[in-house]
Order: C-alpha cells, then structure tokens, then sequence
C-alpha cells in the first residue's frame, strides 16, 4: 500500500464524468419527451419482459448487464489479502456500509418521504410514500461499486486498498442485499416476493461477478495484464457511458407521466438522499481519523459508504415492481443526486487533509 502527501488540486474527472449531472438531465429531457410524444411505443417497450408479470424488463436488463459486467471486469479479489493486514479501515467502511447506511436512509425515508412529506403536508399519498421510501432502501442497500473509483482517484486514496474495499463488498452483497432489503421493506409496509428478489441477486450480482471474475483470470492468465489493461477494458468504457445513458433515457420514458404529474416528488425524494450522503461520509471520516486510519485509506472508505451503486439499485426496482413505479424514481432520483454531491464530498476531504493528518500526528506524540 502506498503513503504520499502530495496534494490533489490538479487531478480533474475526464469529460463524461465531470459533465455526468449534464447527461443525466439531457437523458432525463429525452426520456421525458419520447414517453410524452411516443406513449404507446414507450409503454410496448416496457411490456417487453422474461416471462410474465416478471417486471424483469429485456432491454433494460441487457442494458444493466452492459454497464454491470465492465465494472466487475475490474475487481481484484487477489487484493484482500492486503486489506486485512491493515482491516481498520476496512471494518469501519462494513461498519457504516452494510448498518448506518441502510438503517439511516429507512429512517429518513419514513421521516420525510411517510411522515413530513406524507402525514403531515399531504404532499404524498400514502400507498406512494411507501413505495418511495423502499426504492431509497433498495438505493442504500449496495455500496458503490464503479464511480468510488473516480472519487478515489479524485482524493489520491490508496488505490490498491480500494478496488480491495470494493471486492469485499461486492462479495458480501452476494449475501447481505436481499435480506437488508426484505427486512427493511417489510418495517416499510412493503411486501417483497423473496423468490423475485433472489432472482435480481443472481441476476444482477452473481453472474455478473461470476462472468468478471472468471473472465479476468483467464484474459490475465492467458494474455497478460498489459493487454488486459490496455486493450481489453478500455474496449468497454463507451459502451459501458451508451449503457448507462440509454438506460436513463428509458427508465424516464417508462416514468414520463409520473414525473410530470408529480415533479415535485423528484425534489422531496433528494432530501432525504442529500443528508444520507453527507451523514454517512462524515460519520465513516471521522470515525476513520479517532482510530487513526491513514488519510488515504480514510477517504475512500468515507466515500464509499456516502455514494451507491445506482445502477444495480435501478434494475432491482425495476424488477421488483416495474419500470414506471415510485420505487424506481426513488432510485433513478439518486443518480441525479449523487455526482455533484459527491464532488462536494470529494473536495471536503481533500482540502481537510490536513487538518486530518495534523491531528493523528499530535496523537503519536
């Protein structure tokens, strides 16, 4: 692992993700507009399922895989070894990840979303609000798995230490997602078919991390890192940006009638998103600085547990409870959310660097 105090002001986001909350409200304009101007087309593309009443759609699960199977590609499970010898930081990141994070956010979901905005106000309807607060659960329940690594990058973390975070978590989602959700759901009100549920686990977790998994051994084992590296992911990455654009575009086409009809749901739903990220990044910093986890361990463990791995939480709700439900709002709402506030995230840490290191540094003495 490495140790550095060089600063990070000069490391910028490439193209896509520095105007990434730019493509996702272009996406959202054009999902909007073809739902509007083409709603027969729009809702015979969303009937387009494996087997009946399944809600498991077909263009947006090759879609979801198409964005789903590049990430995993990454992940190197040979890493781990190296977490535990230093697991501070990673107990902490499980700590806030897989407890504080879906706890918080069902709380703050019935807080706002059933009770302020619902009960009180008489902004939401009640069968609405339910459904709202579990597609923030579902949202909360899986660690950010693809842009950690840019917010990493962004906080000069320990990369390494990272995509070794980030394989630990993927395998505990394995076992973890669908009981936190159905647990969770269940104290919302909401029934959740388990048998549905498990199949969006094997679905969108298991064989994709299976397929990266075994696909990376055998392409490293065969041709090499280099080429790997060099020739084989970077073959992903536009077809990883269309995937996930052309998802955004359909998903607001399916909930064209349902944003325009209730838009302010959109901007209820980000309150409670916005003091979950912030809570939980700053719980998991200054949890990592009073056990004197190293600055560059600290953020990105920070990170992790604030963003979401929106992607998979978008094909869950789907899935679930069909493309044009509250819950899959709930979830595509977080991905409006969550690029400009994790920035703000990523820029807190590092112009407290510092102050951070100075302070574990007065401890030794």
């Amino acid at each position: 692992m490495k140790s550095k105090d060089s600063p990070t002001k000069g490391r910028q986001l490439d193209f896509f993700e520095r105007y990434l909350t730019i493509w996702v409200f272009t996406c959202m304009a054009i999902g909007l507009g073809l739902g509007r101007l083409f709603p027969d087309l729009t809702r015979h593309i969303g009937t387009w399922e494996f087997g009946t009443e399944s809600h498991v759609n077909v263009p947006i699960t090759i879609l979801i895989w198409l964005m789903i199977y590049p990430m995993m590609l990454k992940i190197d499970f040979g890493g781990i070894r190296g977490v535990f010898a230093k697991p501070g930081g990673l107990f902490i990141t499980l700590f806030v990840n897989w407890i504080v994070k879906p706890l918080s956010m069902a709380g703050l979901g019935w807080l706002f979303i059933t009770t302020l905005f619902g009960d009180v106000l008489g902004w939401i309807d009640t069968e609405s609000a339910k459904n709202y607060v579990v597609g923030l659960i579902i949202l909360s329940a899986a660690p950010c798995t693809a842009m950690v690594f840019v917010w990493s990058y962004l906080t000069d973390g320990d990369g390494p230490y990272t995509l070794a975070q980030v394989a630990i978590n993927d395998l505990i989602m394995i076992f973890a997602f669908a009981p936190i959700v159905m647990l969770l759901a269940g104290v919302a009100g909401v029934h959740i078919p388990s048998g549905v549920l498990l199949t969006s686990v094997v679905a969108f977790i298991v064989i994709p991390l299976t397929a990266g998994g075994l696909s990376r051994e055998a392409l490293l084992r065969t041709l090499g890192r280099e080429w790997f590296e060099t020739r084989f992911l970077p073959i992903f990455r536009p077809v990883t940006i269309i995937a996930l654009l052309s998802t955004l575009t359909l998903i607001f086409a399916f909930q064209a009638d349902n944003i325009i009809q209730n838009w302010t749901a959109v901007l209820l739903l980000s309150v409670p998103i916005l003091i979950q990220v912030y809570f939980n990044s700053g719980l998991a910093y200054v949890l990592m600085k009073r056990f004197q986890i190293r600055h560059d361990i600290a953020t990105p463990g920070a990170l992790i547990g604030a963003s979401n791995f929106f992607e998979l939480a978008v094909a869950v709700a789907i899935t679930l409870f069909g493309p044009a439900s509250p819950a899959a709002l709930a979830t595509v709402v977080g991905v409006l959310v969550e690029v400009p506030v994790m920035l703000s995230v990523c820029k807190a840490c590092v112009r407290s660097r510092n102050w951070y290191q100075n302070s574990i540094s007065r401890s030794h003495r």
